[in-house]
């Protein structure tokens, strides 16, 4: 494998991009951004110094990620949505002190023009939906949607709907892998000790 950096993409000296990765058209990525293996950085994408990139994250066309996001492996950022980092920004106040840092856990999908307001975790393998603006916390394998983004339901970590019996038992419709409901979490049964 190879790194691939389109001819019209800018890639800043001292950008650390894992093998396998893909910079298209028009991207910007900026001197301290850490990037890791197997990632497509589509086109128009601009990631500030500080953010972090784990293995295998997708970012579709028109995103900007800001200092203090992070995103783990297998992230999917759908075109267009949209990263906040200051909680009340002013264009006369400098306010880079107290940028917020906002966690994208591992699996998770981001929708389309969807607005992930600063500071806050999205869970593992969670869904936001296309157009939904995020102001809290999503848990694991939740589908939030909406403005204020609520939770909907859960999905499996294929993004299939969990269908939970009175036990409070589900099984993905892919893969027959399990999910249980214990103390309001959603947990997958093989990760149960």
């Amino acid at each position: 494998m190879s790194i691939y950096i389109h001819p019209s993409a800018i890639v800043d000296e001292g950008a650390d991009l894992g093998d396998g990765t893909k910079v298209w058209h028009f991207s910007h990525i900026m001197p301290d951004v850490q990037c890791g293996e197997r990632c497509n950085i589509g086109q128009n994408v601009f990631i500030a110094n500080g953010v972090r990139l784990g293995n295998g994250v997708k970012i579709q066309n028109n995103v900007s990620l800001y200092t203090g996001v992070v995103c783990e492996d297998d992230v999917f950022l759908g075109p267009s949505m949209v990263f906040t980092n200051v909680m009340n920004p002013r264009a006369f106040i400098e306010r880079k002190t107290e940028y917020r840092e906002t966690i994208i856990r591992q699996g998770a999908s981001v929708g389309a023009n969807a607005t992930i307001v600063c500071g806050n975790e999205i869970g593992r393998y969670s869904f936001i939906g296309a157009g939904s603006v995020v102001t809290r916390p999503v848990p694991d394998f939740a589908l939030v949607y909406g403005n204020p983004a609520k939770i909907h339901s859960y999905v499996s970590r294929y993004g299939h709907k969990l269908q939970f019996d009175v036990e409070g038992k589900a099984l993905c419709p892919e893969t027959g892998e399990q999910y249980e409901k214990k103390n309001h979490k959603i947990i997958l049964s093989s990760e149960l000790s």
